[in-house]
């Protein structure tokens, strides 16, 4: 699998201009994602999925995905119908990542449902079923779920290319869910997931997919990197929730660790706000020696 490197943007009301500046730099300078975080209940992010289509329409290159579409309050009939429509338009430059939602309370607040544990897991699959079974012009879509049913819907429009669906997770099930039916697993940031625990994560996706006769090689692994590249080495490495802050080697040595230990094939970069000159420094320093290391 190719290894690939993007950069998270957060879909801020207030900067949208700087949004669109990051990911037109992020095209400019070869990389090859832009994800946009996906938070409806917060009260400073504009709506992710308006954000997606600026960010399509002001590059011509770069794939964009939401990083990850709260499905709870993003019913899937209709994320199908969004994400089949973004493809067309930009000539199969759209992918796909869904989650269970994060925040249950702002789920609810804003009128969603209270998914939780293993409810909220089974409704991401239902979802995901749904979405696949849309994509398939010419027939009817008929899915009984607990969580969602839709019921002789015609399927269509099919996307521009195969879209990948990508799930945000990091519990037990959530990760078995992602080896069972995931075209790729978008880890949490470290905060949320400890780094000395996403190689058991591997694990469990790769156990997942075997007992389901799926090869784990075909999934996506997509790792988030928070942090500052900085002049300065690091002492030590990152431990434990610790963001990364060192020199564009030491980034890049981390990542080759990733790949070659925890088996990532993709990097996203969570730049410090929206510090452009860290996406330069990340393109045109971390990149280039990770590939070298990798290659």
């Amino acid at each position: 699998m190719d290894i690939r490197f993007g950069i998270s943007i957060p879909p801020t009301a207030a900067a949208l201009e700087d949004v669109l500046d990051m990911a037109k730099a992020a095209e400019d300078e070869g990389l090859d994602l832009v994800g946009i975080q996906d938070h409806p209940y917060a009260a400073e992010f504009g709506d992710t999925f308006a954000v997606l289509g600026a960010c399509l329409s002001a590059t011509t290159r770069i794939s964009v995905y939401p990083g990850v579409a709260n499905m709870p309050l993003r019913r899937p009939s209709m994320l199908a119908k969004q994400a089949a429509t973004f493809d067309l338009l930009s000539g199969g430059r759209f992918e796909l990542g869904v989650g269970a939602g994060a925040f249950e309370d702002g789920v609810v607040a804003m009128g969603g449902p209270a998914l939780a544990g293993r409810a909220a897991l089974r409704a991401l699959e239902e979802g995901i079923e749904i979405i696949r079974a849309t994509w398939r012009p010419g027939r009817l879509v008929s899915v009984r779920g607990d969580e969602y049913t839709v019921q002789g819907i015609a399927g269509g429009p099919a996307p521009a290319h195969r879209i990948g669906i990508w799930i945000g997770a990091m519990g037990p099930q959530a990760l078995d869910l992602v080896g069972r039916v995931a075209d790729g697993w978008v880890a949490p940031l470290p905060n949320w997931l400890p780094w000395e625990r996403w190689r058991a994560a591997q694990d469990r996706i790769d156990a997942a997919a075997l007992a389901e006769h799926r090869d784990p090689r075909i999934i996506t692994r997509m790792a988030a990197l928070p942090g500052v590249i900085s002049d300065q080495q690091l002492q030590p490495r990152p431990r434990g929730n610790d963001p990364i802050q060192g020199s564009a080697r030491e980034w890049a040595e981390i990542i080759a660790a990733l790949h070659k230990n925890a088996r990532f094939d993709t990097f996203i970069y969570w730049p410090p706000g929206f510090d452009v000159d860290q996406v330069h420094r990340f393109a045109r320093r971390v990149v280039p020696a990770a590939r070298e290391l990798l290659s």
